[in-house]
């Protein structure tokens, strides 16, 4: 059942358990932070980073395991070496837990058509993106039988996927 969208802030502060993330595509929106490691400039990640890992953090802190699967294309894209590049000084020091699946490895699996946040195994949050990566939008739906599919999918993902630290790009 499709209802409003919580603010996303309070999606995650919302969850008592769980919350897992479902990335499928190969590229995103131009992060200016993804152009400058591209351009080969890095430095500090910007606020909205910093905002994301006290999110993350806090999230954990309260017991929630946060876990976040990608699936990806190889060889990678440039966007996902960067992702890759950033993963342990971003998500995995915030308290994620990441893991990585090479898209031929999916094949037999039925996926959802859209990247997503899992909460608590009882709403998710889908998310629209362009064909160029840019953000279209979301919804929330905790229709039982959506959910049922989405975590049937998602644990499918889980335990095929490479912990981060043993995935190279």
């Amino acid at each position: 059942m499709q209802q409003n969208v919580p603010d996303f802030t309070a999606l995650l502060r919302s969850a008592e358990r769980s919350a897992a993330h479902l990335e499928m595509r190969d590229s995103y929106m131009d992060d200016p932070v993804f152009t400058a490691w591209r351009d080969g400039r890095t430095g500090e990640l910007p606020e909205e980073y910093q905002e994301w890992s006290g999110l993350v953090k806090e999230t954990v802190g309260r017991g929630v395991t946060l876990r976040r699967a990608r699936i990806v294309s190889e060889p990678v894209t440039d966007y996902i070496r960067w992702e890759h590049a950033i993963t342990t000084e971003h998500n995995i020091a915030a308290g994620e837990q990441v893991r990585w699946l090479p898209r031929r490895l999916a094949s037999d699996i039925a996926l959802p058509g859209n990247d997503l946040w899992l909460i608590d195994d009882r709403r998710v949050m889908f998310h629209w993106f362009t064909g160029d990566g840019d953000w279209a939008g979301h919804e929330f739906n905790d229709d039982p039988a959506v959910v049922k599919m989405v975590t049937t999918a998602f644990e499918t993902v889980w335990e095929r996927a490479i912990p981060h630290e043993q995935y190279t790009v």
